[in-house]
Formats: C-alpha cells, structure tokens, sequence
C-alpha cells in the first residue's frame, strides 16, 4: 500500500462554493484521484491534510494555525513512509490582509517545499517526490465575505502558475498547473464546484500514475 500526502487547503478541503459546507470525499478531488488509482490497479491511500484558510509561509492575523509550515515537518514525520506529497497551495496568500504579489507566493511555496525536505523521517524511509499543483486562477470574488476577504486578489495572483512553474523547476519537484483543467467557481471565483473536482481528481490520476510507478525518476 502506497501513501500519497495532500496538503492543501480549501479547496481541497472541499468547501462548497458560498457555503460553510464539504463536499463528501468521494467527491473531492483527492478522492476521485485516489479512486482513479485504485481502479487503474495502484494499492494508494490517499491522506487528506487540507485547512480552510491555509497560507503557504504566513499567519492569518484572524485564526491560528493557517500557516503551512507549522506542523509540516512532524506531518511528514507522521504519515511516512510516503510515496508522493501532493502540494497545493497559494490561493489565500492573496487575501486582502496581506499584499502579496505572485511572485512572493512562489517564494512562500519554495520554504513549504525546503521545510518537508527538512522533515526527520527514519533513516530507511526514502524522501518522497513532490508534485506542485497550482491553484486555478482567481476570478471576480463574490459574495460575503468572500469580496472582502479577497478584494484585489484577481491582479495580484494572476502570474502564480509562472512563478510555482519556475520554483518546482528549481527545486526539482513536479508541476501541474490545475487553471488548464479547472477554473473557480463562478458562486464565489475562489473554490472548485463538484464536477471541476472531478476534473481535477481525474486529470491528476494520470501524471501521479507515472510517479508512482518511477518514483527514483520524480
């Protein structure tokens, strides 16, 4: 049985656009890629490790523990060995609270990707491959407090995928850009709607087939 560690954030998590609801498992995207997998013949678990809110290297000044490094490196501790870390991140590096360029988001991926290389698992216990999935891109915020929260959002993040391209490059890792398969919900331009996580989950199946097959190569 192969692990496969996602770490995201809301959506992954599943939230339902414009509601404080989740979607089933079955239905969000880690789960139709984990059973993709399955049917495809791969014995994979799929660990979901998924917050609302989650930055990639900064606090919420509103709730605690939104940060993604706090905790990243005991994660991996925990549920090792693994086969592949999934990390998506980014959208809520675009809150109004903060002033973050795309750019700086790639920055805040790049110390995510360094903390789980810094991880201590057992000395036997292989350093997994990490695949970068890039959030589709923000559209028209809608709703409250969605327009609040991520007013200006759009024009700051519109260049993440370029830049998580370049730092999964750099950093030897994968890269999926999800905005060629996926785009926000128009309920609230920052979630995914049920079918897009079905997109996705599918879409994903592919390139995490191969990588679990070569994992020496990822």
């Amino acid at each position: 049985m192969l692990h496969i560690l996602v770490y995201g954030d809301s959506l992954s998590w599943g939230i339902i656009p414009n509601t404080r609801r989740r979607l089933g498992f079955g239905e969000r995207w880690p789960g139709v890629m984990g059973r993709a997998l399955v049917d495809s013949g791969h014995a994979v678990r799929v660990i979901e490790d998924c917050l609302n809110g989650r930055r990639t290297a900064w606090d919420d000044p509103f709730k605690p523990g939104r940060n993604a490094l706090d905790g990243i490196e005991q994660r991996m501790e925990i549920n090792s060995p693994l086969a592949l870390v999934i990390l998506m991140l980014g959208s809520n590096d675009f809150q109004s609270v903060h002033e973050h360029n795309a750019w700086q988001s790639g920055q805040g991926l790049a110390a995510v990707i360094r903390a789980m290389r810094r991880a201590p698992i057992e000395p036997a216990m292989p350093a997994p491959p990490i695949l970068v999935v890039a959030p589709p891109p923000i559209t028209t915020p809608v709703g409250k407090p969605i327009w609040e929260k991520f007013e200006g959002a759009p024009a700051r993040s519109e260049r993440v995928a370029e830049f998580y391209a370049a730092i999964a490059e750099e950093m030897e890792c994968r890269f999926f850009d999800a905005g060629r398969v996926v785009s926000t919900s128009p309920h609230d331009g920052i979630h995914l709607d049920a079918d897009h996580h079905a997109m996705l989950g599918g879409a994903l199946a592919t390139p995490v087939a191969a990588l679990l097959a070569s994992p020496l190569e990822a």
